[in-house]
């Protein structure tokens, strides 16, 4: 005869939810700023205008690709500290971080490029651009504080109640990999 197991479904960490209605209000926050970019972009008799070339695709794609790839270490840090493995939490962690920090810094350098052809007050499209870009770069620069800080405290020891730290980190980190699609699919939009 078969044994029947009964599971509690147990409600979300505070911390998580928490984490979840920020992620909502930002959200909403890249929400307005892509409705704004696809507004002025239809308003616009070209676009971007004047002078301003179409941005190129390899480089922008290959830097985001590098960023969303940051939540495979993520989620494998969050079955690390589930599991008890904190050598394996502290080298994902380690590595998202370490291909956070290297995807903030080509960020800086494509957009150091674009201001030698275009500025935030060279026009609107130069305003959204900018505006959307260095948003998502600030958000990139959060998560990458909140893994540094997890690093650090993780280091010593593993506790449940930073596994609740752990889940709501990696669950910004994953929304600003999602954001980064958005980003970049709507900046490059005029060259797709």
């Amino acid at each position: 005869m078969s044994e029947v197991v009964v599971v509690r479904d147990e409600p979300r960490p505070n911390g998580w939810w928490g984490m979840l209605l920020l992620l909502a209000t930002e959200g909403a926050l890249f929400g307005t700023l892509v409705a704004t970019y696809f507004y002025l972009r239809f308003q616009a008799q070209g676009w971007p205008p004047g002078a301003i070339e179409a941005p190129a695709l390899p480089k922008p794609l290959a830097y985001t690709g590098i960023l969303v790839f940051t939540s495979v270490p993520m989620s494998v840090a969050v079955r690390a500290a589930r599991a008890g493995r904190r050598g394996l939490l502290s080298a994902s962690l380690l590595a998202s971080l370490g291909l956070g920090a290297l995807y903030l810094w080509l960020q800086s350098d494509l957009l150091r490029t674009s201001a030698g052809q275009f500025t935030p007050r060279t026009d609107a499209y130069g305003s959204i651009y900018y505006t959307l870009q260095v948003a998502h770069a600030a958000h990139v620069f959060v998560g990458l504080l909140l893994v540094g800080w997890l690093l650090a405290k993780v280091w010593r020891r593993v506790t449940e109640y930073r596994l609740v730290g752990i889940a709501a980190v990696a669950l910004y980190w994953h929304f600003v990999n999602v954001l980064a699609v958005v980003v970049v699919l709507t900046i490059l939009s005029p060259s797709l």
